[in-house]
């Protein structure tokens, strides 16, 4: 089984909508329409984490993804907070958050883990280096998807010792953090060496730069990229798909994972 992770981003400055729903209705909104399209898991942040973003202080953030949790817990979809303070997961978690989604890899706030596992929270892991502002700057490695697969496994190993189950973790190999496109593409080449660590792995292509590199599209237009990665990387068993774009996308890997079955069913409503 596969699931669809709507974005929503409460901050002024995120490469794609930086702005649109910074006002806590908007967001609120647009979280309810990402249900309605097929979103499963809602991904709230409120500190932009793209390419040379600055860092925002612990009050700000829960200024500002706080009102929109609140509501947002209402959906019926499991609620996801994109933080690397574990102050703000905390308050996330009392107000309905049941998925930590870390960035930094549990390098920031390594606590992160032991409060997944204190209150029965699911936790993603993904793989970066340095930090939103120096990231990009020339990223290198020996080979990406060993160094990436290394340092995913070690961060495992950290957060079962603090508690968490490994049926509770996700992996991701963070696309986009530190890499370049051939980066990028080498790791979902070989996505299937992320998978065999033996958890669920989350992909976050959605409008990112190398699909405009490739394509020569503006983040506005780079739907089609992004269709095409995540149907790949579900084929190479890839199994939470984080996207801004959540109804296309929802049909297309509907679509992608019956013909990889050979068979379709319908889904049954009562």
């Amino acid at each position: 089984m596969h699931a669809v992770m709507g974005i929503v981003n409460v901050t002024p400055d995120s490469f794609s909508d930086g702005g649109a729903f910074l006002d806590p209705r908007a967001a609120v909104a647009h979280g309810y329409r990402l249900v309605a399209e097929g979103a499963a898991i809602l991904d709230v942040g409120g500190e932009s984490t793209r390419p040379g973003a600055q860092p925002v202080d612990e009050q700000t953030e829960l200024r500002r993804v706080l009102p929109v949790l609140e509501e947002l817990a209402e959906t019926g979809a499991q609620i996801s907070i994109d933080t690397s303070k574990a102050s703000v997961a905390r308050a996330a978690i009392e107000r309905g958050a049941t998925l930590l989604n870390d960035v930094t890899g549990l390098r920031r706030s390594p606590e992160m883990a032991a409060l997944a596992a204190e209150h029965g929270c699911e936790l993603c892991i993904m793989h970066s280096i340095g930090d939103p502002r120096t990231m990009q700057d020339d990223p290198r490695y020996d080979d990406v998807v060993d160094e990436v697969r290394a340092f995913l496994e070690d961060r495992l190993a950290f957060a079962v010792d603090a508690g968490v189950p490994q049926e509770r973790i996700l992996l991701d190999p963070g696309i986009g953090f530190g890499k370049t496109v051939d980066h990028n593409l080498q790791l979902l080449q070989r996505l299937d060496e992320i998978v065999a660590i033996g958890c669920r792995v989350l992909i976050g292509t959605s409008r990112k730069s190398f699909l405009g590199t490739i394509a020569g599209r503006e983040v506005s237009d780079r739907l089609g990229g992004t269709i095409a990665t995540n149907v790949l990387a579900l084929e190479r068993g890839a199994s939470v798909f984080r996207v801004h774009d959540v109804a296309p996308v929802v049909d297309a890997l509907a679509v992608a994972a019956a013909t990889l079955a050979g068979r379709w069913r319908p889904t049954t409503t009562t």
